[in-house]
């Protein structure tokens, strides 16, 4: 089992670059952090985690620039989007900051992305709610076509370009893994286009049978990571039971210094199970 690490970065917590050190010095694999560019004042969609939205989704930094700070100053620990909001995302302009990333930090860049569930936020982006799956699959492909392609061209309903030139393209080949959130609803997603499945938070017991159906939906065995978990030993001994590849600990934005004490304590709960 992978142990890795999740969450918020912003403007009132630790900076990315002494938390992507922290994380590489404690041995942990991996830093995903989320991605919201604003949250609309009057908002009708709630708030998945159920009561008022915590100001962190609207503090967020931009995930590659926070990302590309992380890479410089570590050189094992994966660096990804836990999520990247593809349907709010122009896919020229994000296909190129990925594979920058993953240019910059040697081949490290995991791509995870979703469709999102704020209604108002992607609204603002001039995406329509009721498509946005299919946005975001479109979306995707016309990436794909960017970093594989040295002259790529995409036509489809929400994607159309002609042949271009676009560099760099990314150290990992064919590109960086794509890590599909998202529950059953994502599974066509995983099978098509993913090359993991990112669950977010479900316990064990509920996560074996959706291992089942989503690779059985798949056809393939694809590897599962796990977002933010908590770091209690008991259910990570039930996760273990599992085929699961990696656990995110969720480790909550504050200050450096207790940032690194949190962190401290992911490391020895990740220890006993190594």
């Amino acid at each position: 089992m992978k142990f890795g690490v999740s969450t918020f970065i912003t403007d009132q917590g630790i900076a990315p670059a002494p938390l992507g050190r922290a994380v590489e010095q404690r041995g942990l694999d991996s830093l995903l952090i989320a991605e919201h560019t604003h949250i609309p004042v009057d908002r009708r969609s709630p708030y998945p985690g159920g009561g008022e939205l915590p100001d962190i989704y609207y503090r967020t930094l931009d995930p590659f620039v926070a990302l590309a700070a992380a890479a410089s100053v570590t050189e094992r620990i994966l660096l990804g989007t836990g999520i990247a909001l593809v349907a709010q995302r122009d896919p020229i302009i994000t296909a190129k900051e990925v594979a920058s990333l993953d240019l910059v930090s040697g081949g490290r860049a995991v791509f995870g992305i979703g469709v999102g569930w704020n209604r108002e936020e992607m609204e603002n982006h001039g995406t329509n709610p009721r498509t946005r799956g299919r946005l975001v699959d479109e979306r995707l492909r016309a990436m794909r076509e960017l970093w594989t392609k040295d002259k790529a061209e995409f036509h489809g309903e929400f994607v159309d370009f002609a042949p271009v030139h676009s560099w760099p393209k990314p150290v990992q080949r064919p590109h960086p893994p794509v890590y599909v959130g998202g529950g059953e609803a994502a599974f066509e997603r995983v099978a098509a286009l993913g090359d993991a499945w990112l669950a977010n938070s479900l316990p064990p017991q509920e996560l074996g049978p959706k291992i089942d159906r989503m690779r059985s939906i798949a056809g393939r065995d694809v590897p599962v990571t796990v977002y933010a978990v908590a770091k209690d030993p008991e259910i990570i001994e039930k996760y273990l039971q599992l085929d699961v590849e990696r656990l995110l600990f969720y480790l909550p934005t504050m200050p450096e210094a207790e940032t690194l004490a949190c962190l401290d304590e992911l490391a020895d709960v990740a220890q006993r199970f190594r």
